[in-house]
């Protein structure tokens, strides 16, 4: 694999971003690309913020009017990427995560913070390189994917994952 750039950017002030997260978050995007077989140099962009940045973004990009635990920014389509002509990197896009949501979730969920942003970095990755969840069987090919890297990092599946059937 050809060099990964992962820039994290803290915009938040709501939770106090643990020791070694930011390790983890560029693991995990590593992680994604290396499951993917993305051989070429990229670039990735995290964002931490707040619920209200969140919500704000939510209602720009989505026309939802409610603050959401991740948002996904892909700048490629059907596997061609904008290039950074500086270094050559692929632009693979922007992830933004609320802090606080994943706050909350981890603790409904009854892991850990870090289990929550890894996975939810996970998930956004897999947006960057085209998947989506809108149909119940992607969904489930999408969860195994995050699963998978979940493993990888050695951190604890979390069995709190249950389909709806609309979702199968």
């Amino acid at each position: 694999m050809e060099k990964i750039r992962v820039m994290i950017d803290n915009r938040q002030k709501a939770v106090k971003i643990p020791t070694g997260l930011r390790m983890l978050v560029r693991r995990c995007c590593n992680a994604v690309l290396r499951m993917e077989h993305f051989t070429e140099s990229a670039e990735i962009s995290v964002i931490f913020v707040d619920n209200d940045q969140i919500h704000k973004l939510n209602k720009q990009y989505r026309d939802v009017d409610a603050p959401t635990d991740v948002l996904s920014f892909p700048m490629g389509e059907d596997g061609v990427y904008d290039t950074d002509y500086s270094n050559g990197a692929k632009i693979l896009g922007d992830i933004v995560i609320s802090m606080e949501k994943a706050v909350e979730q981890a603790e409904r969920y009854g892991h850990g913070l870090e289990r929550e942003v890894g996975y939810l970095t996970a998930h956004s990755m897999l947006h960057l390189l085209g998947y989506d969840h809108e149909e119940g069987i992607q969904r489930v090919h999408m969860r195994e994917k995050e699963e998978q890297v979940m493993a990888e990092l050695g951190l604890p599946s979390s069995s709190s994952y249950v389909l709806d059937e609309d979702d199968i």
